[in-house]
């Protein structure tokens, strides 16, 4: 924990530093150019905006596809189905990322899966490949395991009790899940949010395989300027924009018990 803290405030104190234009060496001159720029370029505002409008998008997708999912597997399938779909859940997270998010490119490209299948039936073809879409769509797939295992916990803590409680007193079983069961899950959807969020916040493969020419993240922003440019005080400029905004998030998790639900 000492040595995580530790990297985030030399992360935080180089964010403050410059490079030589001539050498490209680090300059340890304390300024606050790196923000300004980034701050003040509208190219970099705008690539800040779409980093959390996606983040938020894929949380928001892999929570409605997790909680039924969740849900059924919590408190309506057998022990032996149980397996089954935590099996199912768990099985894509032992292969490789690059190999899921290269199966995606062979189906959203000009020539994959998705247009062939669609022209085979005389629709129109898709054409989502490489684009803000393609990214959404593949992000929502790779986080959605870390979706549903905290929301599952969650519904499997529900108190029986509560739910026979609700139906005893004359609510339904949609008025059961809205009122007692959805309430008492929260926690562990925001525990899954906490993941799908911050992985989406700083990950630069996927938007650098799947993303087009405007599909630029934070990520990607970060990478290009620790590895191409050597600009390194600017790349932990720009990281230091995710890391205060999970800061935020995580406070407004912790008050909605999220934590309790890890």
């Amino acid at each position: 924990m000492l040595v995580y803290f530790a990297s985030l405030v030399l992360l935080l104190i180089t964010a403050f530093w410059t490079t030589d234009p001539f050498t490209t060496q680090i300059v340890q001159f304390w300024n606050t150019d790196n923000f300004q720029i980034i701050f003040n370029e509208p190219t970099y505002r705008t690539i800040v905006g779409r980093t959390v409008l996606i983040a938020a998008a894929v949380t928001a997708t892999d929570a409605v596809l997790a909680f039924p999912f969740a849900y059924f597997m919590a408190r309506v399938a057998s022990r032996r189905a149980q397996t089954l779909l935590f099996a199912a859940v768990l099985l894509p997270l032992w292969a490789s990322y690059l190999a899921r998010v290269y199966a995606w490119i062979l189906i959203l490209n000009h020539d994959g899966l998705l247009n062939w299948s669609l022209q085979s039936i005389g629709l129109p073809p898709a054409n989502i490949g490489y684009s803000n879409v393609a990214m959404w769509l593949v992000f929502s797939y790779i986080w959605l395991p870390f979706m549903i295992i905290p929301t599952y916990a969650a519904l499997e803590r529900v108190p029986e009790s509560l739910v026979e409680a609700a139906s005893d007193l004359g609510a339904h079983r949609w008025r059961v899940i809205r009122d007692v069961v959805l309430p008492l899950a929260l926690p562990g959807v925001v525990a899954g949010s906490i993941f799908t969020f911050s992985l989406t916040l700083g990950d630069y493969i996927t938007p650098i395989l799947v993303g087009g020419a405007g599909s630029s993240l934070i990520g990607t922003v970060v990478y290009s300027n620790v590895g191409i440019a050597n600009n390194i005080p600017f790349a932990a400029a720009m990281a230091m924009f995710p890391v205060a905004i999970m800061a935020v998030y995580l406070l407004i998790a912790q008050r909605l018990g999220a934590f309790e639900a890890l």
